[in-house]
């Protein structure tokens, strides 16, 4: 198969130089090649997938990676300028199209997420801008009649010992005509003059000013505007309609059921927004309920009796813990719940999407864009070549954008209308109809030996496989050439591992299964249950639930062992020098010295590659709580931009306390019980701590900073409580007896 569409793809690349580009490929270490293109007009170069150079010398960088607020448009734009010698602040971004060449290379697809976007960009985008360079000195060599090495680059200009030059605008025309080098030669670490220094975000002003435009800012002539009724109940359809009132209110163009994104509903399609959402108040639905509806007590009971009676998947083994139990003194067993969240992004799901006879171009906000030109696919009447997908700013992401429903339902009301068409989700909307972060119940053993030292570690997590719920879009998104008919198959396929993605079960058991703790006889399983509650990837995925039980559960241990909780987390960490470095940072930031009337917990977790250790400062007053301060010190390997990894920590840390504090989705017979900020709250500004972010340097290669904040925080804080008042809580959100 992979055969077959290189093939496709090479007839599709020499049939473009028909069309009077010149095209360029060459093998790179780590992607196929750059995807230079040569002069795609008489005005722009198209030195690769990510750079076009304007003979009047505008340089624009094409960002393969969405932007959402974690700082992909001056990261990776820092990369390429680093080797293109221009400094960041005169590029001009734009948002890259759909084409394999954005593929993620750790995913095989065209997403954003992982936290993956500087550490697998940070080769290949240098290498864009370094072949760039070679191919501009190697141009101004042959006009200036100078040696190559006689001349610099320096802000778009490539000069002589004297100052003098030509643009690289100038130089763009014969540039492109040149051969792409096979092995650029890249910058080393001294040399850098942006990469680990460059601060200011190039996005601020248009957002500060409104120019950027998000997906729900999207306007096109004569657009129409729809809302949905859905099933309270996932898998719920709609039984009996009465649509006359609604069809019969000012605005309206049409009314009928949806059948798209995993749910059922009822589209309520208007001349404007406010009319659609007045009319939808008019619908009368009965709705007939799944056979599958879980309430929340449900959910847990279904965990408990799998957890019960299924030995599950053991994905870590060392030693014989049943053994080392046999002989402990003690052991000690507990258990710890974690509840569904929400995604809660700022900008509630929308899309945009214009159908006619030439085609359907869609207007997403999405983190996939090569899966939601699947979804729109599956949806419509179109193929997949006539659809062209436009990636848009997104007003938050954490996973949620990864998933396609928003899309498809917007793509099958245009098709059906045959106009352009905005849908918009309600924020009860986005609340009750969301991918969740998967409750989860874990059952947690530690065999003590007479001193208190823990001898042996069990960890039993249930918990569903979220890739069953990733796979429909995303096996199709790996083979967009493959006729619609067959997508069914490839979702099929996926979900049992037979090779259209890699079976992946480890959302559940990721940050458990690599416990970096120096104890003898490990044992880690995991029981895979699914309730049939909509589930998907939330900011940190699988860590954000282990981060919390593995380091409150460590500190159980330090306390059973009658020592002092940061101290006993070095004791078994000698193995891992990133993670004593981050702890040994912040403890000598704040550990011993609290706020005063405050209580100090402390966790460390490595997620995404990077790791981070966090102190909370609490204070503890009756059954209420709060954390006055945040200590935090994190070691991502080479450091792009320093502010960004800061304010991701910053970030990081306050997403993780609203989950900690308040965050938990609750059922009722399958419907989701919270619908807006008033009973699914966030924490507020009065409420955020201060927090001190440190920066621990390495020269590794670049890891993960968008998710690794997450993980440690809620622990921190649980560990403080437990400090502060001798409350053990191992159920989120916290709550005080």
């Amino acid at each position: 198969m992979a055969e077959l569409n290189m093939n496709r793809r090479a007839f599709l690349k020499a049939s473009a130089l028909g069309s009077g580009g010149l095209l360029l490929t060459v093998a790179l270490p780590g992607c196929a090649n750059i995807g230079s293109k040569g002069m795609v007009s008489d005005e722009q170069w198209q030195a690769s997938a990510w750079l076009r150079i304007d003979t009047d010398n505008q340089i624009t960088f094409v960002l393969d990676r969405t932007e959402m607020g974690q700082g992909t448009y001056t990261g990776l734009l820092t990369l390429l300028c680093e080797e293109l010698e221009v400094n960041p602040a005169r590029v001009q971004v734009e948002f890259a199209g759909v084409d394999s060449f954005y593929n993620n290379p750790l995913y095989k697809l065209q997403i954003t997420g992982g936290s993956t976007s500087v550490a697998t960009s940070f080769q290949r985008i240098r290498i864009a801008g370094a072949s760039a360079r070679s191919m501009l000195l190697q141009a101004a060599s042959e006009v200036m009649k100078t040696p190559v090495g006689e001349l610099h680059c320096d802000d778009g200009r490539v000069l002589n010992a004297a100052g003098k030059g030509l643009t690289y605008g100038e130089l763009a025309t014969l540039a492109a005509q040149l051969s792409v080098p096979t092995e650029p030669k890249l910058k080393a670490p001294e040399q850098y003059r942006y990469i680990g220094k460059f601060n200011p975000r190039l996005d601020a002003r248009q957002k500060a000013t409104g120019q950027a435009e998000y997906g729900i800012d999207v306007e096109l002539p004569g657009m129409l505007y729809a809302v949905i009724s859905r099933a309270p109940a996932y898998g719920g359809t709609v039984g009996k309609l009465n649509a006359d009132a609604a069809r019969a209110a000012a605005g309206v163009v049409d009314v009928f059921t949806v059948d798209a994104g995993n749910r059922h509903g009822v589209a309520v399609v208007a001349r404007s927004y406010w009319q659609a959402r007045k009319a939808q108040q008019l619908l009368s639905i009965d709705w007939q309920a799944p056979e599958t509806a879980p309430s929340s007590s449900e959910v847990f009971a279904q965990y408990a009796r799998d957890l019960d009676n299924d030995d599950g998947k053991a994905v870590r083994d060392e030693g014989d813990f049943s053994a080392a139990s046999a002989t402990a003194a003690s052991v000690l067993n507990v258990e710890y719940r974690m509840p569904y969240l929400a995604h809660a992004t700022l900008e509630p799901q929308n899309c945009v999407v214009k159908a006619d006879a030439d085609g359907m171009e869609v207007w997403a906000p999405t983190q996939a864009p090569g899966m939601a030109r699947i979804a729109a696919a599956k949806h419509s009447r179109y193929s997949v070549d006539d659809i062209l997908v436009h990636t848009t700013w997104i007003g938050g992401g954490f996973g949620r954008r990864l998933m396609q429903d928003f899309v498809a339902e917007c793509a099958f009301i245009a098709d059906r209308l045959q106009q352009p068409v905005k849908l918009i989700w309600s924020r009860e909307d986005d609340t009750r109809n969301d991918f969740y972060r998967p409750a989860s119940l874990h059952r947690l053993s530690a065999s003590l030996n007479a001193d208190g030292q823990a001898t042996g570690w069990q960890h039993r997590i249930a918990h569903p496989k979220v890739m069953h719920w990733f796979v429909p879009d995303a096996a199709a998104a790996q083979y967009p050439f493959m006729p619609k008919f067959m997508f069914p198959m490839l979702a099929g396929a996926g979900k049992l591992g037979e090779g259209i993605l890699a079976p992946d079960d480890s959302s559940g058991y990721e940050g458990a299964a690599e416990l970096p703790y120096a104890l003898n006889n490990i044992d880690v399983r995991f029981i895979a249950s699914d309730p049939g509650v909509p589930v998907g990837y939330w900011r940190s995925v699988g860590h954000s639930h282990n981060g919390f039980v593995t380091e409150s559960f460590i500190d159980e241990l330090a306390h059973k062992a009658g020592q002092d909780p940061l101290a006993y987390r070095l004791q078994l960490l000698s193995a891992h020098p990133r993670a004593v470095g981050v702890l040994s940072k912040v403890r000598d930031m704040a550990w011993g010295k609290p706020l005063p009337g405050c209580a100090q917990g402390v966790a460390v977790h490595k997620s995404f590659g990077t790791w981070v250790a966090q102190i909370a400062d609490v204070e503890v007053s009756g059954q209420s709580l709060r954390v006055k301060r945040v200590v935090c010190a994190v070691d991502c390997g080479q450091v792009v931009n320093p502010d960004t990894v800061v304010a991701q920590m910053e970030g990081g840390i306050i997403f993780a306390l609203t989950a900690a504090l308040y965050g938990e989705i609750t059922l009722d017979k399958g419907a989701v019980q919270q619908s807006n900020f008033h009973d699914y709250a966030l924490a507020r500004l009065p409420e955020t701590p201060a927090i001190e972010v440190a920066i621990v340097d390495n020269g590794d290669s670049p890891t993960g900073v968008g998710e690794p904040g997450v993980p440690p925080l809620a622990a921190a804080v649980g560990n403080a409580v437990f400090a502060a008042s001798g409350q053990r809580l191992r159920a989120l959100p916290l709550k005080l007896a």
